[in-house]
């Protein structure tokens, strides 16, 4: 199953190009998952140990819902709204809560494949550092980072939205990026997959 998560707080540019990546994998016979923080009670880490301590997070919200879809996934799509040149906070969140998850299995995440979308209001907003913050995630946690190549999608996925879903919905550099960089994803989950059966 390839899960999506969606970071973003409002059901507008984000929500929708996650959705098209996902049907791109669905058109190629992949299980997807959607999620989004949207209305969601996911508050930041405490950094207290208590997950150390006792095998799971102190804090009781819908992260745990997260949890379950994340020891379910073979890859993993982060998409995420370009917040002061980065992540958002929401997306954040999640990143800083799987603590939890390692605390009990180190190797929760070893060998996910592991893409990244990023949506911004400016061409050049700070796509590529909210990437760059995904794709240091999976390294961390020992996923496998994919990107979509030079040429276009050097990190992942990145999007100009002038603000708005019809911006998004034009951005055809943008979609060359997300097709460049699923078409690698898939490339990798399929290769993961024989190696498994050999």
């Amino acid at each position: 199953m390839i899960l999506g998560i969606c970071g973003s707080p409002r059901k507008q540019t984000t929500d929708y190009v996650l959705r098209e990546a996902l049907t791109m994998l669905e058109e190629r016979n992949f299980e997807t998952e959607f999620y989004s923080v949207r209305g969601k009670d996911i508050s930041p880490c405490r950094n207290c140990d208590y997950c150390i301590r006792e095998g799971e997070c102190i804090i009781k919200d819908d992260m745990y819902d997260v949890y379950s879809l994340l020891r379910d996934a073979d890859g993993l799509i982060m998409a995420t709204p370009v917040y002061n040149g980065g992540l958002s906070a929401q997306l954040k969140a999640i990143m800083d809560r799987c603590r939890a998850l390692g605390a009990v299995d180190f190797d929760f995440m070893r060998y996910k494949v592991g893409m990244a979308i990023a949506v911004g209001g400016d061409r050049i907003g700070g796509q590529e550092l909210a990437i760059q913050q995904i794709m240091t995630f999976y390294i961390l946690t020992g996923a496998v980072p994919v990107s979509g190549g030079a040429f276009g999608a050097n990190l992942g996925a990145n999007f100009w939205s002038q603000d708005s879903l019809e911006g998004v919905k034009k951005d055809e550099e943008g979609f060359r990026s997300l097709r460049k960089t699923v078409k690698r994803f898939t490339a990798f989950l399929e290769n993961f997959e024989l190696a498994k059966e050999g």
